[in-house]
């Protein structure tokens, strides 16, 4: 397999930046992950970049462990994007065929989609996603590919994901000083919904929730298509700050009792024993009734939920996204009792996002709902699925030792 068959989904979160590398299965059926890791990040919040310079040293970091143990290098990144400063909206176009042929082709179909996508934005945003719901054909709806049928009328709905140029031109510009190429930019839900949402909940209709630390991505499939994503800023990292100031601990102390010990349902609460952990100070022993968690987590929970039920509720897509249920992932998911929680306010079945086994070959962590995301950029790269209009500007990839002379000059000056 040549060497520049890998690459890499980059998926900048909040805090922290995972990187998973995969390449084409020799059969060529999906694709075959062969590194990940995740790497701390004080350069990014919220997918947004706050210090360029801290965020290239992440991302290089991240990337270059997961080389090592891929043993290979990757030839690019597949950018995945998250963040309130995202929106969408959908939209509708028409293309009049005025051949005598009336046969639909290729270029009609793109002629058709650039109408659609001619919306009026403000200058500092761009498109990033321009994604076919469906297409008419003489006013006849439900066309899934109209290529090589006849009509005169061509017509097509879109969902448009536009984004704050400056906070992508901010990611690629920190990827690229990392020594990396980013072959494109994807809004995460998108690719993330490819992997973990079956076709039957797609055409169903069903609610997919991707709970970051700060941020939390929504996307509602119906009849086949993406009809809706929205990103909300709360997240899960606001149970984690609860519980340091209800115990009056460090960040990663809380972090590690809420998954240990946190339960995000009463169902599953348990009422015996005590948590021990170290107080804020790093020494003095302190000890907490996991009641007294479960007291800090369970109104943060349900906040959140009520959240994104009132997101579902004021979009015009509420029936739909009840048919099939919610589809949680992210690293926030984890937390157990999740679904408990979100079938109980979204008033919806739920489930965990959890990778399909047959959609990958790879070690069991990368089935987990932690690398989801970053599985999801991988697996887009063959996907062929949808149109991107923000291709990345990074230069192509150095080699290994290059990128470590320029990392070690940079450390110094």
């Amino acid at each position: 397999m040549a060497k520049n068959d890998a690459v890499a989904g980059l998926d900048v979160g909040s805090w922290r930046i995972t990187c998973v590398i995969g390449e084409p299965n020799p059969d060529g059926q999906g694709m075959r992950i062969l590194s990940g890791t995740s790497v701390p990040c004080r350069g990014v919040k919220g997918g947004v970049v706050l210090n360029i310079s801290e965020t290239s040293r992440a991302v290089r970091q991240a990337v270059e462990k997961a080389e090592e143990e891929a043993k290979q290098l990757v030839q690019g990144a597949y950018l995945g994007v998250r963040g309130k400063h995202l929106e969408s909206v959908n939209n509708r176009g028409a293309y009049n065929i005025a051949r005598t042929d009336k046969e639909i082709t290729e270029e009609d179909v793109k002629a058709v989609v650039g109408n659609a996508k001619a919306i009026s934005i403000s200058q500092d945003r761009e498109i990033l996603h321009t994604i076919p719901q469906g297409f008419s054909l003489d006013r006849q709806k439900g066309v899934p590919d109209p290529v090589g049928m006849e009509g005169a009328l061509l017509e097509v709905e879109v969902h448009i994901v536009t984004a704050l140029s400056s906070h992508l031109n901010n990611l690629s510009k920190a990827v690229s000083e990392a020594g990396f190429e980013v072959l494109q930019t994807v809004y995460n839900p998108i690719a993330l919904g490819e992997l973990v949402v079956t076709p039957e909940e797609r055409d169903l209709g069903c609610l997919l929730v991707d709970l970051g630390a700060q941020s939390v991505s929504l996307a509602i499939y119906g009849e086949g298509a993406l009809l809706f994503t929205k990103e909300l800023p709360v997240g899960t990292e606001f149970i984690t700050r609860d519980i340091a100031h209800a115990l009056r601990t460090t960040m990663p102390t809380a972090e590690r009792i809420k998954l240990e010990h946190g339960v995000a349902h009463p169902r599953l609460a348990v009422e015996e024993g005590e948590i021990a952990y170290l107080g804020v100070d790093g020494r003095s022993a302190q000890n907490a009734k996991p009641n007294s968690v479960l007291q800090v987590i369970i109104p943060r929970v349900e906040e959140i939920f009520e959240m994104i039920s009132d997101a579902v509720k004021t979009s015009p897509f509420e029936d739909v996204a009840q048919a099939g249920g919610a589809i949680l992932s992210g690293g926030g998911s984890m937390l157990k009792g999740m679904p408990e929680a979100a079938a109980q306010v979204l008033e919806m079945p739920a489930r965990l996002g959890l990778v399909p086994p047959g959609s990958i070959v790879a070690d069991e962590k990368f089935f987990d709902p932690t690398y989801a995301s970053a599985v999801g950029l991988v697996c887009y790269a063959r996907s062929g699925l949808f149109e991107s209009l923000a291709q990345g500007d990074g230069r192509r990839p150095e080699s290994r030792l290059v990128r470590k002379v320029r990392g070690f000059f940079q450390e110094i000056f």
